[in-house]
């Protein structure tokens, strides 16, 4: 059997830096992730089902539901730094350029982010949630 060589790289292809309007979607998903870490296990399904009509209430619960339910569609647990950090994690990269592919409506790039690690039964889920959340966040 053979085996493909994975070429590891320090490069990152996206930063938040380049792009100003994910540093502050950046820092609420990572404040949103530390306040929640501590409440109980929630399952994907029963937590789409669960968000309010309200929109204001939907976006804050959709980006809560979101962080607490990611270990479960990643199948481990993500990396998240701390609000105020300059270093981005692969998974704070990945989740940020699958948020912008949504909110761009470029299919292709979120199909590939999402074949790519998130296994078919949560895809429909994710997506719901992380748009959602991209969709009414407030820009600035």
């Amino acid at each position: 059997m053979t085996a493909a060589l994975r070429q590891v790289s320090d490069r990152q292809d996206f930063s938040p830096e380049e792009d100003a309007s994910a540093q502050p979607l950046l820092e609420h998903l990572r404040r949103i992730a530390r306040t929640s870490r501590c409440k109980s296990y929630v399952d994907l399904f029963g937590a789409c089902a669960a968000l309010s009509g309200n929109r204001h209430v939907a976006s804050q619960a959709a980006a809560e539901v979101l962080m607490r339910c990611l270990a479960q569609a990643l199948g481990r647990r993500p990396v998240l730094y701390r609000e105020g950090e300059s270093e981005t994690s692969f998974d704070e990269n990945w989740l940020l350029a699958l948020g912008r592919s949504l909110k761009d409506e470029d299919t292709t790039s979120a199909t590939f982010l999402l074949h790519s690690r998130v296994p078919k039964q949560f895809r429909r889920n994710l997506v719901f949630l992380l748009r959602n959340v991209v969709d009414n966040f407030p820009q600035t």
